[in-house]
C-alpha cells in the first residue's frame, strides 16, 4: 500500500500511521492508537525494570586493633550479607603509626576474607586508599 492511501485509511479510522521498522524495504507501518502504544510500552518497560536483580552494596569496617569477639560478629554480618546476595565491601581503618603497617592491615584483611565460610568471589582486589584498604566481595 502506498503511503497516501496508508494516511487516508488511517484518517478515516481516526487512528494513527505509526512507522514501526523503517529499515525494512518497504519500510513496515500499522495503523493504531500511538497514545495507546507508548503507553503500553512504558508499562511493558517498567515491568521489565521491576523484574531486574537489585544489588546493594553493604560494608564491613574492620581495624588492626579488632578484637576477636568482634571479627568474628563481623564475620557473621557478613556471611548474611553474603547469603542475601548482596555485595559486601570490607574496610580495614588505619590511624596513626598503624598507616606504617600496611602490610600488617593488609594481611588481616587476607585472613578475614579467608575466614568467611560461604562461598564468595574477590570482585575487586585489595586497594589501598587514604585510610586503609578495602575489598568488595561477593557470593558465587
Amino acid at each position: 500500500m502506498t503511503v497516501p492511501e496508508a494516511l487516508i485509511l488511517s484518517k478515516q479510522k481516526m487512528l494513527d500511521l505509526v512507522e514501526i521498522s523503517p529499515k525494512a524495504v518497504p519500510p513496515v507501518c500499522k495503523i493504531m492508537d500511538f497514545g495507546k502504544f507508548q503507553y503500553q510500552k512504558s508499562k511493558e518497560e517498567k515491568q521489565n525494570k521491576s523484574k531486574q536483580k537489585k544489588f546493594e552494596t553493604k560494608g564491613i569496617r574492620l581495624s588492626v586493633r579488632t578484637d576477636e569477639h568482634d571479627l568474628n560478629f563481623k564475620k557473621d554480618q557478613t556471611e548474611k550479607f553474603l547469603t542475601k546476595g548482596n555485595k559486601v565491601k570490607i574496610e580495614i581503618i588505619l590511624k596513626g603509626r598503624e598507616k606504617a603497617h600496611g602490610d600488617l592491615a593488609r594481611q588481616n584483611l587476607i585472613e578475614f576474607v579467608k575466614s568467611i565460610s560461604v562461598p564468595n568471589k574477590i570482585e575487586q582486589e585489595i586497594k589501598r586508599f587514604p585510610g586503609g584498604f578495602n575489598i568488595i566481595i561477593t557470593s558465587q
